[in-house]
């Protein structure tokens, strides 16, 4: 065991599966210990036995980020638990694809809910506890969505570039009291979620392979990738990194055309 985290107390949301439950490995490997937060509680209390297994301390709630009060809820018993949170990853978040025109106002809300007031719900609950320590660190898992369009892919990037907007104020907001707020832009990863995106269309091999073709080492990132990143933004070693997005898509949005 690593010991790059000793002393955090983090909250990952999301951390049942995927970029979460990548997320909750590496910060316990690291010495962390762990607020977990998903609304598959059936799914997170597996992930969670496995770490548990491992020897991590944990706390393991099912919540859904678009409650305010179950998010608040969770960070008063995480912080009786554990101890007071003092750094936050905001990792859930849900696909919302359409056409603009054909999206209706029920994909609208629902894709804001989750992906930019979830997050928010999370940080205004763990922002008055990182102040009064003196400093903390929040983490926004946002997107390439965040900085590039994809068409047919509304509302989705519009909530994406929305809470990079809102990690940059947060983190201009709060600097003077010790707290950092940053954001990482993965790009393809390795989830179900981008199976299931694949599994979508009539041939879901041709339908990976150009997928892959747009990257310019040939394949797309792990959640262990992802998850490596992370840690290094959450610890102590990037104190000067603020209001900032990481981008780590293997080249992905930087290039005009694939080759």
């Amino acid at each position: 065991m690593g010991e790059r985290l000793l002393g955090k107390r983090i909250m990952v949301t999301g951390a049942a599966q995927g970029i979460g439950a990548a997320l909750a490995r590496a910060f316990a490997r690291e010495g962390a210990a762990l607020l977990l937060l998903d609304r598959d509680e059936a799914l997170l209390r597996e992930a969670g036995a496995a770490l548990a297994g491992e020897g991590a301390r944990l706390v393991l709630v099912g919540a859904d980020i678009s409650d305010a009060l179950a998010i608040k809820a969770a960070v008063e018993r995480g912080g009786r638990e554990l101890g007071p949170i003092n750094a936050l990853v905001n990792n859930a978040g849900i696909n919302v694809f359409a056409e603009p025109l054909a999206s209706s106002d029920a994909d609208w809300d629902r894709c804001f809910d989750v992906n930019l007031k979830g997050a928010w719900n999370c940080c205004r609950a763990v922002l008055p506890g990182l102040i009064e320590a003196g400093g903390g660190a929040i983490l926004n898992i946002a997107s390439t969505h965040a900085f590039t369009i994809i068409p047919h892919t509304f509302p989705y990037p519009l909530a994406k570039h929305a809470l990079l907007g809102m990690t940059k104020a947060l983190g201009l907001e709060y600097a003077a009291k010790g707290v950092r707020v940053n954001a990482l832009a993965p790009g393809y990863v390795a989830t179900q979620k981008v199976i299931d995106y694949w599994n979508s269309f009539p041939d879901p091999a041709a339908a990976q392979a150009d997928t892959l073709r747009l990257h310019p080492g040939g394949r797309i990132a792990t959640p262990d990738e992802i998850a490596l990143a992370a840690v290094f933004m959450i610890s102590d070693e990037c104190p000067f990194m603020n209001a900032t997005c990481l981008t780590v898509d293997g080249g992905l949005s930087v290039q005009q055309h694939p080759a």
